[in-house]
């Protein structure tokens, strides 16, 4: 597990994808369970170790969690999230190249909570949400693109799901329409094998002393495959 910043009570992490962010049953792994465990070790304490968990990740994603170690600085750190005051950027490389260098994409997204599926549907639908992104290509190669994603809301899936809606899914992911060569398809896991989709930094203001601060994700080994060269510098 990857430490990024430990500052008073704000915790940020770098996410490996194939790990939950929190939820699932006691005794397994998840990326909450080992910050806690992180901090039960280090500040020795004996009893329950509290983690205020104010956004997550989807599962084959990678990339920055932050937690918060009181409830005080766990309900600060939601409300800019809620209030979307903080700057969210990721980087993807998708299947085919957009048309546009850069551009913003909205829709209306509809979350099917049973089968963990969202898809797009008619502005105003009941039930559906708006989704924001704005993206700009950085490289091209062998009919891929590497993109940069600024997020302005954070509905589930929903870099991937507005991508592959246009025809460009994230590479990996099969749930949205992605393909794998035989040899990938034979060790393809849709629970824990990894998409080409990382949350590479994220700006918000500290809970406790309110400055602004600016968090980045070294890319995971697995973006070696994926044909750019990295680290990619994101704009500001």
């Amino acid at each position: 597990m990857e430490i990024l910043l430990e500052d008073g009570p704000l915790i940020a992490v770098n996410k490996p994808a194939g790990l939950l962010t929190q939820g699932v049953p006691h005794g397994q792994a998840s990326l909450e369970s080992l910050v806690k465990q992180y901090l039960r070790e280090k500040y020795a304490k004996p009893g329950n170790v509290y983690l205020g968990v104010p956004h997550r990740l989807d599962r084959p994603v990678s990339g920055i969690v932050v937690f918060a170690r009181n409830s005080k600085a766990a309900a600060r750190l939601a409300e800019q999230f809620r209030e979307r005051t903080v700057q969210k950027f990721y980087l993807a490389v998708t299947e085919r190249v957009p048309e546009a260098q850069q551009g913003r994409l909205c829709d209306w997204l509809l979350k099917d909570a049973v089968a963990a599926h969202v898809t797009v549907v008619p502005p105003k639908t009941e039930g559906a949400k708006e989704a924001i992104l704005d993206y700009r290509i950085l490289a091209e190669r062998d009919g891929r693109a590497l993109l940069e994603i600024e997020l302005h809301t954070g509905r589930m899936h929903q870099i991937r799901v507005q991508l592959a809606s246009r025809g460009h899914p994230i590479v990996g992911d099969l749930q949205y329409g992605a393909t794998l060569t035989p040899a990938a398809a034979a060790t393809y896991d849709r629970l824990v094998s990894p998409i080409a989709l990382h949350a590479r930094r994220l700006c918000l203001a500290h809970p406790v002393r309110y400055d602004r601060i600016e968090l980045e994700a070294p890319l995971p080994p697995e973006w070696d495959d994926y044909g750019f060269s990295v680290p990619v510098q994101a704009s500001g």
